[in-house]
């Protein structure tokens, strides 16, 4: 059987189980749309967080980062990894304490203010929006490939899936969806992964076969080197980032995790407090399987690719290659017109143009893989793009029906009303999203970087604070949330964008003391913290209720139900 109709086949029986669990959990209250009604098992909370964390830019994208920069690609795994450490044991038991289960309304309450609300939910539209814009580009990177479809097409086919279930379900259809979507997604990383180890070193665990011995005896880390030097890329093993860059992205990622609201959403779902810690250590134990496999598939891939295609000739490229160029995330072009493919690490005389999106996605396909497993990583790079993408667009409708339209703009409005506006207001958020998927500023994983440095600069701050400290009032964190979010968003708008300056300002050798956009939301969150600390001192202190509810909620029994009204 062809991949393709493999890929349809195993496409198909996927999409119509998420459809099958969207349609017999849907959500018949708010407490349903939003926390599942607070009855999920931590158990399969931890599989649904972890689906919801590993997105298309974990399991596409992150892979293909490192297989293409090597040792400055450990920033993402050290920050997306310690950041769901940090997010776990500092944040989420106190958060779900609290009974609040979006982060605007945590902001609106702990700061006894509409405005900080308001700012929040302005946040949490911006991180939203910018995270699921990766997504979007990696449902269509998957469609473009397996489906033989524009990236166009494939994007507008999985905006229409993950409003479906989204809409129809809510949490409790998203919660249940991404249970089954974990088992496909680590499933299909993990099989792929496991035969390329035996392949190449015959060492059947991927964690330890890309340090293990090739089968000519030689290192394969050594190997790659080798081979990387070869081509004039740099080492793979050594680096080419700024110390500072590297700190400061991965300070970015790991704070950025703590404040996604997506993500924390998660722990309102479960009945208790002892509930959220065992689904946080789930959760954590089932990301790590992925986490720790994904430098093993990046040297797989990167190995195979240089060996594949370096100085071979055109005419002898496998099928896979002509397939890849279709879509338009691989070409060649033959320079010297010798038919021999030139990959060098110089621009001016390299032949081959590859997406690193396509890397992990391609790699059974380069090793020459059974077409079932080629058709079960692009059943699983599907299953990670959508079951992040509808967690982020229960966010958006959450921020906008919940946080805006019924705790301010119309405080009388039915149950009823606000479960369709928190509907209506998916249909609209998967409309934007859709275009930004079509109009992406980056390749996914960079994306989606660009959205924990915003999350890192206006959320973490007001959280850890308004949990920690009992002095910071609602001046204080309206103040740091949007001089963190401005200088955020305008360091990206201009580097990263070009909205801001012309072309020639805003190239990386104007950078501000060399920090790349994806870790400028460092700066942007100290910023926040030092701006919040000062206004605070400055300003009056909080009102006496909210000092007792700062101290409740560090106290570790009991806990409140998440609240809807």
């Amino acid at each position: 059987m062809s991949v393709q109709l493999l890929t349809y086949v195993l496409v198909g029986i996927t999409f119509a189980l998420y459809i099958g669990i969207a349609i017999w959990s849907r959500a018949g209250s708010t407490k349903d749309f939003y926390v599942a009604g607070g009855g999920v098992s931590p158990l399969a909370n931890g599989m649904a967080t972890a689906a919801d964390w590993m997105s298309a830019a974990s399991f596409i994208s992150m892979a293909g980062i490192i297989s293409f920069s090597g040792y400055d690609g450990s920033v993402f795994l050290m920050g997306w990894t310690g950041g769901y450490v940090l997010l776990a044991l500092l944040l989420a038991p106190y958060l779900r304490k609290f009974g609040k289960f979006t982060v605007p309304d945590f902001i609106g309450d702990r700061y006894y203010s509409k405005t900080a609300r308001l700012v929040a939910v302005i946040c949490a539209l911006f991180v939203s929006f910018t995270y699921i814009a990766g997504q979007m580009r990696g449902v269509g990177v998957v469609f473009s490939r397996f489906l033989e479809v524009e990236v166009n097409t494939g994007v507008y086919v999985g905006m229409g899936i993950v409003l479906f279930y989204a809409v129809l379900g809510g949490m409790k259809g998203i919660t249940y969806t991404q249970v089954a979507q974990y088992c496909v997604m680590i499933f299909a990383f993990m099989v792929p992964a496991i035969f390329i180890s035996i392949q190449m070193t015959g060492n059947p665990v991927p964690q330890f076969g890309f340090g293990d011995r090739a089968h000519d005896g030689v290192y394969l880390l050594d190997k790659l080197d080798g081979l990387q030097q070869e081509l004039g890329f740099h080492e793979y093993t050594s680096g080419s980032k700024s110390t500072l860059d590297v700190f400061l992205i991965t300070a970015a990622l790991m704070m950025g995790t703590a404040g996604l609201p997506h993500v924390i959403v998660r722990f309102f779902t479960v009945p208790k407090v002892k509930d959220a810690r065992k689904s946080a250590l789930y959760a954590l134990i089932f990301i790590a399987i992925l986490y720790t496999t994904a430098p093993a598939i990046a040297v797989f891939a990167r190995t195979n690719l240089i060996e594949t295609v370096s100085g071979k000739s055109y005419s002898d490229m496998p099928e896979w290659f002509t397939k890849w160029e279709k879509t338009g995330l691989l070409s060649f072009e033959d320079k010297n017109n010798d038919g021999n493919i030139q990959y060098l690490a110089d621009a001016s005389k390299n032949e081959l143009t590859i997406d690193r999106d396509i890397m992990v996605l391609a790699n059974p396909e380069i090793a020459r893989l059974p077409n079932w497993v080629v058709a079960l990583v692009a059943a699983g790079g599907m299953a990670a793009a959508l079951s992040t993408a509808a967690g982020l667009l229960l966010v958006i409708s959450s921020s906008i029906s919940h946080d805006l339209l019924k705790k301010m703009v119309m405080p009388q409005i039915t149950e009823k009303q606000e479960l369709w506006a928190a509907r209506a207001s998916s249909f609209m958020a998967v409309c934007v999203a859709g275009y930004f998927g079509i109009h992406p500023p980056g390749f996914v994983a960079s994306v989606v970087a660009l959205a924990f440095g915003l999350a890192a600069a206006s959320f973490f701050p007001a959280i850890v604070l308004g949990i920690f400290s009992k002095r910071i009032n609602k001046e204080g964190a309206i103040s740091g949330m949007i001089i963190g979010l401005g200088i955020t968003l305008y360091y990206i708008a201009r580097f990263k964008l070009n909205w801001i300056g012309s072309v020639a300002t805003s190239g990386k050798e104007n950078w501000w003391f060399g920090i790349s956009p994806e870790g400028f939301g460092t700066v942007g969150m100290f910023m926040n913290f030092i701006v919040a600390i000062v206004v605070s001192k400055f300003t009056k202190q909080p009102p006496q209720e909210i000092v007792d509810i700062v101290e409740n909620v560090r106290i570790p029994k009991g806990a409140g139900q998440a609240q809807t009204h």
